[in-house]
């Protein structure tokens, strides 16, 4: 009779307990919420970084203007960009820092491609992809240009043989770009610019 009732008990699901069982769940429960609180944080924190502290608009409104810089004898970095472009964006940042370190020496230009004022320029330096980089001495003349994301180093490098009037140390340059949308900037089949973006001496 002892024997049925110990079967019986064993038998019934909810007389014994299962301990194991529920520290299992409790701790995958717990690794679930952990993990969501980590890529919550994750996702927030890539946001704030990827915005960056510079946007290109305030790198615009403190930017010298063309005119100036044609005209002040002082060479000149040329940046044609859009709001819209994710390279120009990325290199906000650099940009900036790039701009307190040389802007004494250097002016530091931007325009913006989807400004009808500067067709002519665009048309001029060949703009068919942004960021386009240009170069130009004390005289105003355009030396050389780099098409897409650059290093902050490599343009560095520039920037100082620019400032000191010396040949540019990087003239085969090629990054990631966005494709200026016009039907008068698409490049033809045999034009060497579709093959690829890189600095070239104007």
């Amino acid at each position: 009779m002892a024997t049925d009732a110990s079967e019986a008990q064993n038998s019934n699901p909810q007389s014994s307990p299962k301990p194991a069982s529920s520290l299992v769940n409790r701790f995958r429960n717990f690794l679930v919420v952990l993990v969501a609180v980590v890529l919550v944080a994750s996702v927030f924190v890539g946001t704030q970084t990827a915005t960056g502290s510079e946007s290109l608009t305030s790198l615009a409104q403190s930017a010298t203007s063309y005119e100036v810089a044609t005209t002040n004898e002082k060479p000149s970095l040329v940046e044609f960009y859009a709001n819209w472009c994710t390279s120009c964006q990325a290199m906000a940042d650099d940009m900036a820092q790039l701009r307190t370190e040389y802007g004494d020496r250097v002016n530091f230009v931007m325009l913006n491609v989807d400004n009808s004022k500067w067709l002519p320029e665009m048309l001029k330096y060949r703009v068919d992809g942004i960021p386009h980089f240009l170069f130009m001495d004390a005289e105003g003349m355009a030396i050389a240009s780099a098409i897409g994301e650059q290093p902050k180093t490599i343009l560095s490098d520039n920037l100082i043989a620019l400032s000191q009037g010396e040949t540019l140390p990087h003239q085969r340059l090629s990054g990631r770009q966005s494709e200026v949308e016009d039907a008068m900037f698409s490049p033809s089949s045999d034009d060497p610019r579709s093959h690829g973006a890189q600095v070239v001496p104007q």
